[in-house]
């Protein structure tokens, strides 16, 4: 069975840090792009990172660059996004995906809210 189990999430004030983790299991993890998305509250579906398969240097929306950092540990299956100088515009739930060529893997989100 295919999972992918996102962490991490929580309340934090603007300009705070949080660390997501994805747990995968199922698939064959090394093999595969690794992305997180969001979803506002009222909005649609917002690409935020993604990863090669190898690891190195991430891609990120213009959105978090710069304060966003996502990595993976394929040996253990995970991959992670550290959040630093969070702001409000932030809050949304946070999914993983993963994508190798036509498998398109998607797991629960977690919750993300800036507020003071």
């Amino acid at each position: 069975e295919v999972r992918l189990q996102a962490s991490g999430g929580g309340l934090v004030e603007p300009g705070g840090s949080l660390r997501l983790s994805c747990v995968a299991s199922g698939f064959a993890f090394a093999d595969y792009t690794m992305s997180w998305f969001r979803q506002a509250p009222g909005k649609g579906p917002e690409w935020v990172s993604s990863i090669g398969k190898s690891g190195g240097a991430g891609i990120y929306a213009e959105s978090v660059k710069g304060r966003f950092t996502i990595s993976r540990d394929n040996a253990n299956k995970v991959l992670y996004l550290q959040m630093d100088n969070l702001k409000p515009e932030d809050t949304a739930v946070y999914y993983c995906n993963a994508v190798d060529g036509p498998y398109d893997y998607w797991g629960h989100g977690t919750l993300v809210t800036v507020s003071s």
